[in-house]
């Protein structure tokens, strides 16, 4: 669509730097929308002495000259057509979409709604086989704020592909962090999406300038938030007179013991428990997020846990390990937990994953590679961050320590 203050011209020109043998050069339409040109040849040539450069036209009044400037008023008015269709029809207004309509040009995933949409019903399709339902719920939420974005700034439905570039992409990532108030990863995350359709484009030659090569978006680091072994110990020997609470609370240390994200526990069944290779039960799964192995020895607390629910009414229907609720209900149900238990942290169900990697192996001594392989990391760089939270709380006790230390010595010496 084009806004009020957008500007259109159309100029006709002749390119002498194309001249014939017969010094004949050729004529061309240049398109300009706000600033930038898309210029056309209109097939015909005329010499370059007869040429009108102010007029726009063939000079004099002979036949060749009538019919050839009868052709560029053609030629006008169906820019002109072209360009008030855009309008009618909601389309963004710009110099190459004027050009593309006047000469037929409707290639196959040409705008950025267009292929996006085509990626995530490719994607829906792979979904349990490549991906999962979580990824492609990003994807869709990715394209959603793009379609909300793109009416807002450019007040259209859709953009071709030739029209994204750096600006495009820092005023998207402007809107993220402003109006959608997405804080910084959530951010990158989502230009991240938007980057994996736009190297489609790019594979298949429908874009030929990549518009994030300037373009600089990285993770920042986070504080995971996790439980030391005093709170952990809180909430286990808490007792709940609700039925609801406690059910939340022992799913929630289960999570604690097997570093399970709450998407795999909602899928967990019987029979993915199964004996290990030490004659103990262990749990073998797959991740719901990355679809990577995942399997863990079962410790006491979380044995503890399967049979007390092995019974429930809710695991006989359901065929389901653990009587889970809802996402958000659970985490709802956390904040209370929490407050019952003088819990001061914002606890989260992925607070439990957190307190799995930290608090019950990397500090009790398991090796960071068997903690990886357990919480299935594609990558032990993402274990590693954990491994850094042990190391900093380690440096924070013994700086504790070493207080003591120095206060009991000056303690000794006044005493002396």
């Amino acid at each position: 669509m084009k806004n009020k203050k957008q500007t259109f011209a159309i100029l006709f020109y002749i390119v002498k730097s194309k001249k014939n043998n017969d010094n004949e050069a050729p004529i061309y339409a240049r398109i300009t929308v706000d600033g930038v040109r898309s210029e056309l040849s209109i097939n015909r040539v005329i010499e370059i002495s007869r040429w009108d450069s102010s007029a726009g036209k063939v000079k004099g009044n002979k036949e060749d000259a009538r019919s050839i400037n009868e052709h560029i008023d053609t030629v006008r008015t169906k820019l002109n057509d072209e360009e008030n269709t855009l309008i009618k029809n909601n389309k963004l207004v710009t110099s190459i979409a004027i050009k593309n309509a006047y000469l037929g040009i409707t290639e196959k995933k040409s705008t950025l709604v267009e292929l996006f949409n085509y990626h995530n019903l490719q994607m829906e399709e792979k979904v349990g086989i490549d991906y999962s339902t979580s990824t492609l719920t990003r994807y869709t939420t990715t394209l959603g704020h793009i379609l909300n974005f793109i009416k807002l700034n450019y007040n259209t439905s859709d953009m071709f592909l030739t029209e994204l570039n750096y600006k495009f992409i820092t005023e998207f990532e402007h809107y993220l962090k402003t109006v959608r108030k997405c804080n910084h990863n959530s951010t990158i995350k989502y230009i991240r999406n938007l980057r994996k359709v736009v190297n489609i484009a790019l594979a298949n030659e429908w874009l030929e300038k990549d518009p994030f090569l300037k373009f600089k978006g990285s993770i920042n680091e986070v504080e995971r938030e996790f439980l030391n072994a005093e709170e952990l110990q809180a909430i286990e020997d808490k007792v709940f007179k609700i039925a609801r609470l406690d059910e939340i609370r022992d799913i929630f240390v289960f999570s604690c013991y097997t570093g399970l994200a709450y998407a795999d526990i909602a899928k967990l069944t019987q029979s993915e428990i199964e004996i290990g290779i030490d004659g103990a039960k262990w749990i073998y799964t797959h991740r719901e997020k990355t679809e990577t192995k995942s399997n863990i020895p079962l410790l006491p607390k979380a044995l503890e846990i399967i049979e007390k629910y092995k019974n429930h009414p809710e695991c006989s229907i359901t065929g389901k390990l653990l009587p889970i609720k809802s996402n958000q209900k659970t985490n709802a149900y956390l904040k209370e937990i929490a407050v019952l238990c003088e819990i001061t942290k914002n606890l989260t169900f992925h607070s439990a994953r957190h307190t799995f990697a930290t608090t019950v192996t990397l500090t009790n001594g398991v090796p960071i590679e068997s903690v990886s392989s357990m919480l299935g990391h594609k990558n032990i760089r993402t274990t590693q961050i954990y491994a850094k939270v042990v190391e900093k709380k380690v440096s924070e006790d013994m700086l504790l320590l070493k207080r003591k230390l120095v206060k009991g010595k000056k303690l000794k010496a006044a005493m002396a």
